[in-house]
């Protein structure tokens, strides 16, 4: 059976926006999976989140307080539909991404990362599947906010889109 996933991340509310954009609620309401990987900024939002997905799992990012850090952590694993996933927020540089997620996370078929607000999506030497959705409500130089929805099934990722969304308010 297919897991329907919502990957987002550098949600920044309040900071960015004070609340998500109504197509991320939508997204969030037609996953069965959302991920989000990092930079809540406040714990509303992911109680939010959490009390609206039929499943959530998340990491804290370089923006998030003590709380979130600690409900969270900073590298999350799960597995879905036979596909290991893992979540982190920060990866470092463009340059060398693919080579320096082979080193670091042996055993994984997909990383979802946020932090550059850039999104992303390469595969590593080794296979590993590297995603980024970008921010629903910080573009910074890109042409739109955006998220990501993806398939998993019977161990394969498939469907992957990049979803443009109004920024929040």
């Amino acid at each position: 059976m297919a897991t329907r996933l919502l990957l987002i991340s550098d949600t920044h509310v309040p900071a960015r926006a004070r609340r998500l954009p109504e197509a991320v609620w939508r997204a969030v309401d037609a996953a069965d999976l959302v991920i989000h990987a990092g930079d809540w900024v406040d714990a509303a939002t992911l109680d939010a989140l959490d009390a609206r997905a039929a499943r959530l799992v998340g990491v804290a990012g370089n923006n998030d307080g003590t709380e979130l850090h600690a409900r969270l952590g900073e590298f999350a694993r799960v597995e879905v539909d036979a596909l290991r996933v893992g979540v982190v927020h920060e990866t470092g540089p463009a340059a060398g991404r693919e080579a320096r997620m082979d080193a670091a996370y042996d055993g994984l078929d997909v990383l979802v990362f946020g932090h550059s607000h850039i999104p992303w999506d390469t595969v590593t030497p080794r296979g590993i599947r590297l995603l980024n959705p970008g921010s629903p409500t910080d573009r910074r130089r890109q042409p739109v906010c955006t998220i990501m929805t993806a398939v998993a099934d019977d161990g394969v990722l498939r469907d992957v889109t990049l979803v443009p969304v109004e920024r929040g308010v």
